[in-house]
């Protein structure tokens, strides 16, 4: 009867919110982090600084415990975010760069989050870095449902700060400013300012706006104002010597020497809180808070690169790996769900969700099916808190980099297989999460029926790609 009860309460909510689709259709806003750790917000435990907007989202909202990302890198987390696929069936499933500029396109006819959102008259809109497919191809994001792009179109391009050019739609934006080696424009606020302009424009809704933010991977620059919060704070500071005026990969991909590298990286996270507590003010001013519902996430764990130094800031909190692993320090992320009236204030879950649960969830909240494909499980019932959440059998991962890794996630128990294309070398690790969340001990020896169990999952989970094969083809 408790059951009933509750699908008769989820089924009359969503009627609610689609009987005048124009007018009840919510806004949504996901903000997506780059390479920040799950230990990098106060609100998740970092205490060598604050980040106090983010921390009031969060007392606002819901804090997801044990959501994943849909990758260990960047393109192919951002993949399974758009498609509701795993990196066992999602199109891009590594960091395969194109020319002359941007990522491996997913293809034209793939069906992404934001074309779901079209369907049901959305407006939609990208600010920051996209990394799916160049200007003109099919992977080119107003190509893929977007009607608005603005910022960094390949992530290669998007480790530098002061860039030479962004991208406008498939227009091609000079910043003079930048020219030569000139530190005119902070490329994260004018993409920032475009994403706010985007919202006063759209506020009679419904829009989608989705905020790739470029913070804080992988260069450690800030503008001086928020460097000087932080300088001298975090003693002996970390010097980082990298790709400068007259290197070949100055602001081509490679990072800005930072003599200053634990400053530079604390001023970005305050940097990246500010702008996400100017997005809430900005709902509050336009008065659509309440009828906008914001995810704040991490595409993966933290780097360890262009100076980054997550130990010293403890930026994977008690879990054990960083990006490129898939131990849980490597694809546990900081989220957030935020939906006054409708998620619980100060609220908190442990429900096992990941990227890839992100596209049905939007799509039960607007009232629309999902296609075969995709591998997500709505997570609405859990922010709403008034229905009975259907469970994953398990989650997967593959990564192709670092001679091939592979992880499924069931239950309280974690497979981790490392060295996959070297079969000799082939390492297998099983944890219990639960019991020892710093995966650090593998007691696959104790227990050979689950690590079986598991290991047919990693086999029966994946769909071989002729573009990303696994393993990978030596030259």
């Amino acid at each position: 009867m408790k059951y009933l009860f509750n699908i008769i309460a989820l089924a009359l909510l969503l009627a609610s919110c689609t009987s005048k689709e124009e007018e009840t259709l919510p806004n949504i806003i996901y903000i997506l982090a780059d390479d920040l750790g799950y230990g990098d917000l106060s609100c998740f435990g970092q205490e060598h600084f604050k980040t106090p907007n983010i921390d009031r989202l969060a007392a606002e909202g819901m804090r997801l415990t044990q959501h994943y990302s849909g990758s260990t890198v960047c393109a192919p987390s951002r993949s399974a975010l758009m498609t509701g696929q795993h990196t066992g069936h999602t199109p891009v499933r590594g960091n395969k760069g194109a020319k002359p500029e941007g990522q491996w396109p997913i293809a034209d006819e793939t069906f992404t989050l934001a074309e779901l959102l079209k369907q049901k008259g959305y407006i939609t809109g990208a600010f920051g870095k996209w990394g799916l497919g160049g200007p003109g191809t099919g992977g080119d994001p107003v190509r893929q449902g977007f009607d608005v792009f603005y910022g960094y179109n390949c992530q290669s391009l998007a480790h530098n700060y002061y860039p030479w050019h962004l991208w406008d739609n498939q227009e091609k934006v000079i910043l003079a400013e930048n020219e030569g080696n000139r530190k005119g424009i902070y490329a994260p606020n004018l993409i920032h300012e475009k994403a706010l302009e985007f919202m006063e424009e759209n506020r009679d809704g419904p829009f989608f706006l989705y905020y790739p933010s470029v913070i804080p991977h992988a260069e450690l620059f800030a503008p001086e104002e928020y460097m000087e919060k932080f300088r001298g704070k975090f003693l002996p500071e970390k010097i980082y010597e990298g790709a400068d005026e007259g290197q070949p990969r100055f602001r081509v991909g490679g990072y800005g020497s930072q003599p200053e590298a634990h400053a530079a990286f604390a001023a970005m996270v305050s940097l990246l809180d500010v702008q996400v507590g100017e997005i809430m003010d900005k709902l509050l001013e336009l008065g659509i808070n309440g009828n906008t519902l914001v995810i704040f996430t991490s595409d993966n764990g933290p780097h360890l690169e262009g100076g980054a130094d997550p130990d010293y800031f403890n930026s994977n909190g008690i879990y054990r790996g960083y990006k490129r692993d898939l131990y849980e320090g490597g694809i546990r992320v900081p989220t957030i769900a935020c939906w006054p009236g409708k998620i619980e204030a100060g609220s908190e879950t442990d429900h096992l969700s990941a990227f890839w649960d992100v596209y049905p969830t939007i799509a039960e909240m607007t009232g629309q099916e999902v296609h075969d494909s995709v591998d997500g499980i709505s997570f609405l019932p859990t922010l709403l808190g008034i229905s009975v959440q259907k469970q994953h059998k398990y989650l997967y991962w593959e990564f192709h980099e670092k001679t091939g890794r592979q992880a499924v996630r069931k239950g309280e128990w974690k497979l981790v297989r490392y060295q996959v294309f070297e079969p000799e070398n082939t390492t297998t690790e099983l944890y219990n999460i639960p019991a020892d969340p710093g995966e650090k001990n593998n007691v696959a020896a104790d227990h050979p029926e689950i690590v079986e169990e598991l290991t047919a999952l990693l086999e029966k989970s994946r769909k071989e790609s002729e573009t990303f094969p696994f393993p990978v083809e030596k030259p």
